[in-house]
């Protein structure tokens, strides 16, 4: 009788060990140099693959579109990578406009697979070489979907000059809507876990952990956004609750928000509904021509 529980608890010790494991290989949420190279080459795009070191951490990142146009930046949520704006750096008319890049963010794809950064102040500086590379093609426009959104936002803030319009996509950025998880993301942190999780799963929790702490910090700074600012929020979103949208409108004082929300939307705005960011980056490129940002 006592032998059996043991063996049951052995046993599924050892079935939750070797899932763990398993998903270490097919949760990776990224694509190949290889998987990039054959997802355009199928679509006759030439794209670039490269990347910006700051300090030991490098930042990966893929690249297309006219050199001297105006550039937008993709920066994706947790867990992800640069592959989940993969498809809208194939789009004909955004390639017709712009250049457009999309980042692995801190801990992600291959920036330091697994090492995430969770200061939104820290992940802004790793992400500033890569605007500081473009700096000559303004304007210069920021897409950030889920937690990209906070980073986007706090790259605004603390390197205005660089950033001259965002898009925040369903953004967790209202501190006082952040979820108390850490009931179970803390267990999840402690080292026996973290070595079972999957590495894009290990890195989402760290930064996730400290993710209301974060936005918190960024109360203050909010009315640093001087550029002009489009939320697009789904009214049907589980994951971060449309009152993200209304603190967008609220905080940012200083500079002109556009909020759209939009009815049967989910969290998922990039590849559910791909056209409302594609409308809101042909808005954008339009609304900073007739405002005087243009190449330089």
């Amino acid at each position: 009788m006592i032998k059996m529980p043991r063996k049951r608890y052995l046993i599924s010790i050892a079935c939750f060990a070797a899932l763990m494991i398993s998903l270490h290989a097919c949760m990776t949420f990224r694509m190949s140099e290889k998987e990039i190279d054959k997802h355009f080459k199928a679509k006759n795009i030439v794209v670039k693959q490269d990347v910006v070191k700051t300090g030991k951490r490098t930042q990966h990142f893929i690249a297309t579109g006219k050199e001297n146009s105006p550039t937008v930046v993709f920066v994706h949520g947790s867990p992800g990578s640069l592959s989940a704006f993969i498809d809208f750096l194939s789009d004909t008319l955004l390639l017709s406009k712009a250049y457009l890049i999309t980042v692995d963010r801190p801990g992600f794809g291959y920036s330091n697979f697994g090492k995430a950064e969770p200061s939104l102040q820290g992940q802004a500086a790793l992400l500033k070489p890569l605007l500081e590379l473009r700096k000559q093609q303004k304007p210069i426009i920021l897409v950030g979907h889920s937690l990209g959104g906070p980073v986007i936002a706090r790259m605004a803030m603390d390197y205005p000059e660089l950033v001259d319009g965002l898009i925040i996509v369903a953004g967790s950025i209202d501190p006082e809507l952040e979820p108390n998880e850490r009931w179970f993301r803390v267990p999840l942190s402690t080292p026996f876990f973290s070595w079972l999780m999957p590495l894009s799963f290990k890195a989402s929790n760290d930064e996730i952990l400290e993710a209301k702490k974060e936005l918190g910090q960024m109360l203050p700074l909010w009315k640093n956004i001087k550029c002009p600012v489009i939320v697009l929020q789904g009214l049907e979103d589980n994951l971060v609750p449309p009152g993200n949208a209304d603190f967008a409108k609220r905080m940012i004082t200083n500079a002109p928000v556009q909020i759209v929300l939009k009815d049967k939307v989910n969290h998922f705005i990039p590849w559910t509904h791909p056209e409302m960011i594609q409308q809101a980056i042909l808005q954008m490129l339009v609304q900073l021509e007739t405002n005087g940002v243009a190449r330089q």
